[in-house]
Parts: C-alpha cells; structure tokens; sequence
C-alpha cells in the first residue's frame, strides 16, 4: 500500500507494519478500562438495570410455558389474563429499563470520547515545534477525527453490550436448565467452536482495521495538502490538478477495497454459525419427540429461549470482535497521548515579576533532531533593557532559529536563554508568551474577522485597544475603509488580503499583547517602501523601553539598532554598530555593499 507525502507516494515498510501490530498488541485492556473509571457509579446503576431487565425477561418463557399447559387445555380465562398481562407487563418493564440504561450508557461514552478528544489534542498542543515539522498535518487530523470517531461504538456500547449480553445469557441458560437439562446439553455443544471461529475473526479484523486507519490518514493528508488555498495554488500553477485527483482517487479505491475487506472478514464463518444456531431447534424437536417427559408447553418455551441464547451468545462474541479489531485505534491513540513532551511547563515555575526585558544567550547551541551540524553554535549575546539587537547574515546562517530559541519554541542543547537572569525554561509557556512577543516573515490569520484574529493575542482587549494597535501598525486607516470594518472576514490564511496588509495585521496582533521583549522575524519582508517606513516609525515609537530583536534581509531596516551582529553558520561573525561594521570592512560592509 502507498502512502502519499508531498510529490511523491510512500511504501508503507513491512517494519512499519510490523510495529504497528504490536503496538496494537501490547496495548493493555486494563489502560483501557481506565477510561470508564470516573463513570463507574453511573456504569453500576447500567449494570443493575440490565440484571433487572434479564431477571425480569426470564418470566416471559415460564408464563408461555403455563399458558400452553394449563391455561388453555383448562379453558382458565381468568389464569390466561393474568398470564397475558404478565408477558405484556415484563415487555413494558424490559423496555422502559432499556431505554433508561442506553441513556445513561451513551451518555458515559460520549464523555469517555469527548475526554479522549480533549486529551489528545491537548498534548499534542503541548508538542514542540520539531513534532509538527516531521508530522504531516493530515495524519494529525486523522488521529483525532477518524481514529477517536472509528471507535465511539467500541466506548458507546461494550461496557453495556458485555453487561447485558452476559446477564442474559446467563440467566437464560439458568432458565434452560431449570426447563431440561438434557435439552441444555444439546444447545450449548457448539460454544466452544464458537469461541475459537470468533478469536481468529478478530485477529482479521484487527490487522484490516490498522491498514484502513493508515488509508484514512493518507486521504486526510491529500485533502489538507490539496484543498488548502497554498495547495490549490501550487496545484494550479504547476498543472498537477491531474495528478492530484488520480492520488486521492486511488487512496480512495483502495479505501473501499478494505472497507469491505473489514465489513466481510470472517463473515462466512460466522454465517455457518448462523446455520448451526438456527439448526439446533430442529435437534431439540427431534429430542423432545424420542422422549415422553416433555410436555407441549415445555419444548415451546425451551425453543423460545434457546432461540433467545443466539442473539446475547453472538452479541458477546461480536463484542470481542470489536474491541480486538478497535486495539489497532487505541494502539494509535494511545501513541500520541505518549509521546514525550520536549518543551514543557517546569516542575517548579518561577512566578512572573516586574519584567525589565534584559535579555541574554549564554554561549546557546542548539542541533536539529536527526542533523549532524548545528543550527546555532556557541552564541552569547546581551540586550540590556529597551536596547534594539539586530541579527544580519545570509538565509541559512541560524538568525530564526535564534528567534525560535529566544520564544522557546525549542530548547537549546547546550546554554542557555535569560529574562532578567532567569532561565527562560524555568518560566511558564504562557507567562514567556506574555513576555516575549513575536512577528514572523510566515504570518498566519485565522479564518474569521480581523477583530477576532486581533482579539486572538487579548481575548479581553476593548475595541479601542484594538483600534490603538491596528493604528500602531499603520494598518486601521485600510481596515475603516472596508465596507465591513473589523468584522471583515479574512478569508483562508487571510488570501483576501495582500502581503504586506497580513503581515501589519499581525503586529498588531503582537503589539497588543504589549510584550516587553519584541522579536521581528524578517517582521516587514513583505512591505513596500513607503509602508515599512510607516511602520518602523511606529515601531521606533513603541520600542521606548522594550527590548527587541530585529532580524532583517534589508539592512536598512536595522543601520539605527544599538547592536549589529552578522551570524555566518550559527556563529557570531562579528558586531558592533552600523557605522563601526561599515568602516571595518568585513562581512557586514560586504552585505551592505
């Protein structure tokens, strides 16, 4: 099977496979019962109305058993409309406590789904940068959707399905011992075949449901990679329309194929033990003819409840079924929930205090996981409070991975990072993002108002602050004049608007945070002249006693920092000033040149 990545499918390994499944065997039903435990008060009344409800169902046979036997041979009118509104009375009674026990059932998995929902998208929201870079967004977005939604029957009904199955058949088999026990005999001969067809039923079901997930996700993939206004675009300039529909068409062939593979598997086999069940009757006629100890209305009521043992005997086994073929989703759920959090919250945080913005990098190095040269190498630097630090060098040279580094978005290697001396991984995640502002070259707008995304960084900034921020970036004056205003929708990414108008959306989007320490990452790359004048202006106002670090192509946008330092393969090659640089005629004076 293929797997597509961006341009090119990819073979799914046998290697891969093979940890798949035991991975999908290794996961343990206890970690599963796990998840039910806060419901086990509302899964102990379920469970007590289902005994009640099999205890009172019992009645039904014993009352047929009279009616047949005595109450019309006697010509009883006045037994046979009791016996009659006994049988309508235990329908009335199992039925109402049905309804009640799948109320509450369904209700205790749909909190158990919302619970597992809310979990995995809360770790993985806690992930690093570094797990969203080697993951494809789709397979993300299969997890949670397809995988968690595969098995909301497994959580809805096995708790209840095992309860009621089990109550049942056992009280129904109590209630066929005390008819006949030889007749008992001949009903459950075929239990243990029964059991070994259904363990290896589940076995198949199980291996097909990890490759249809698998399928799930490379559709998920091609959707997300295709559909997005970045993938249209790039599908339409370079001509791969063709190309791209004949992917997701064969993803999709090959998604029905194992639909049916897993909606069929074993289906013969269960199907002959169909035959057999429904074949048992006629033994047990033939039984009941060559012996004279069973009255009419004994052989009627024991065939009712061996017919009634069929469908609570295949339920329980279905259950099996189901949750040994749902291990291959708990399997990849559970993979998530494990995974390792690289940049985290401290045991231990230090609480926030008066921020003066004095930043330093202690002799910071910092290696991408699976690369052998290291992004940022040996780098000490010190910003002191309300001072502008500009990072120069060629693309490559380790100057966004330095931002990166200063807004934690990963942790260095070696060294480290300080706010007003304290290491900036001893600070929470979002007393850090209070603190520390910043504005990328790779701006992204949410698919709703500019209010909203303004309001995005301050859920509780007033309109006027948000109007301060948007004028702060000379962007309110292009905002008033939509018919709209603010509530104008941006649109996907925010494609409705140009370059340079998303990109002063998105430092107002920062400004409003007010952060002490600022950090513009190629912040203005896409503005014109004229606007990345108006907005340094602007910056150069709101800059008074913050402390910010400009990276910067053009270096006219960074001559009027206090400090200059050209970065060349994660190092520090020189700094000084603008004019200082210029006149010692290195590596900065060969950029500005």
């Amino acid at each position: 099977m293929e797997r597509g990545g961006k341009g090119r499918p990819h073979t799914v390994s046998a290697a891969e496979k093979a940890a798949e499944k035991a991975q999908a065997k290794d996961v343990s039903l206890r970690r599963i019962g796990r998840l039910f435990t806060p419901h086990r008060s509302q899964l102990t009344i379920v469970v007590a109305m289902i005994v009640a409800s099999s205890i009172v169902s019992m009645a039904s046979p014993f009352l047929l058993r009279e009616v047949i036997d005595v109450a019309l041979p006697e010509q009883n009118l006045r037994l046979l409309v009791w016996l009659v509104v006994g049988m309508v009375g235990v329908a009335a009674a199992t039925s109402a406590l049905g309804v009640v026990q799948t109320w509450i059932s369904t209700t205790v998995g749909q909190r158990v789904m919302h619970r597992l929902r809310t979990d995995v998208f809360r770790h993985l929201h806690r992930q690093s940068i570094a797990f969203f870079t080697r993951t494809r967004t789709g397979e993300v977005q299969s997890r949670i959707t397809n995988d968690i939604g595969g098995m909301q029957s497994v959580v809805t009904n096995t708790a209840t399905g095992i309860a009621s199955n089990l109550t049942t058949a056992v009280a129904t088999i109590v209630a066929m011992l005390a008819l006949s026990w030889q007749l008992s005999l001949v009903s459950l001969v075929v239990l243990p075949p029964a059991v070994v067809l259904t363990r290896k039923v589940a076995r198949m079901r199980r291996e097909i449901t990890a490759k249809r997930q698998r399928e799930l996700a490379d559709l998920n993939v091609t959707i997300e990679e295709g559909l997005s206004i970045s993938g249209v675009q790039l599908s339409k300039t370079m001509g791969a329309g063709t190309a791209l529909v004949d992917r997701f068409t064969r993803s999709s062939t090959r998604l029905i194929d194992l639909e049916l593979r897993s909606e069929l598997a074993g289906r013969w086999r269960m199907a002959w033990m169909s035959v057999i069940f429904a074949a048992i009757p006629a033994v047990i006629y033939l039984g009941a003819g060559l012996s004279n100890a069973l009255t009419i209305g004994t052989v009627v009521a024991f065939t009712a409840l061996q017919s009634g043992l069929f469908r609570p005997l295949m339920g329980l086994l279905g259950v099996g079924v189901s949750i040994t073929s749902s291990l291959a989703l708990f399997a990849r759920i559970f993979e998530y929930l494990d995974l390792p959090v690289d940049v985290d919250d401290p045991e231990h945080p230090v609480e926030p205090w008066n921020v003066e913005g004095h930043l330093r990098l202690e002799n910071v190095s910092f290696r991408y996981p699976g690369s052998d040269t290291p992004a940022v190498d040996g780098v000490t630097l010190d910003v002191p409070p309300g001072h502008t630090l500009a990072l120069v060098g060629e693309t490559g040279s380790g100057k966004s991975t330095i931002a990166a580094l200063i807004a934690r978005l990963y942790d260095p290697t070696g060294g480290r990072v300080t706010i007003d001396g304290v290491d900036i991984r001893d600070l929470r995640l979002d007393d850090l993002a209070a603190i520390v502002g910043v504005v990328s070259q790779e701006t992204y707008l949410l698919h709703t108002t500019i209010r909203e995304n303004l309001r995005y960084a301050r859920p509780d900034a007033s309109d006027a602050e948000i109007e301060r921020a948007a004028r702060a970036a000379q962007i309110h004056d292009h905002i008033a004049a939509l018919p709209e205003g603010y509530d104008t929708v941006v649109g996907s990414r925010g494609h409705r608007f140009s370059g340079g108008e998303k990109q002063r959306i998105a430092i107002a989007r920062t400004l409003l945070r007010d952060p002490r320490i600022l950090v513009l990452d190629e912040a203005t790359s896409a503005l014109d002249t004229d606007t990345e004048r108006a907005v340094q202006r602007a910056f150069a106002t709101l800059a008074a006693g913050r402390t910010t670090v400009t990276i910067a192509h053009r270096l006219s946008t960074v001559r009027d920092a206090d400090e200059i330092v050209v970065i060349g393969h994660g190092r520090i090659e020189e700094s000084g000033t603008h004019t200082a640089l210029v006149d010692a005629g290195g590596r900065y004076a060969t950029l500005a040149s």
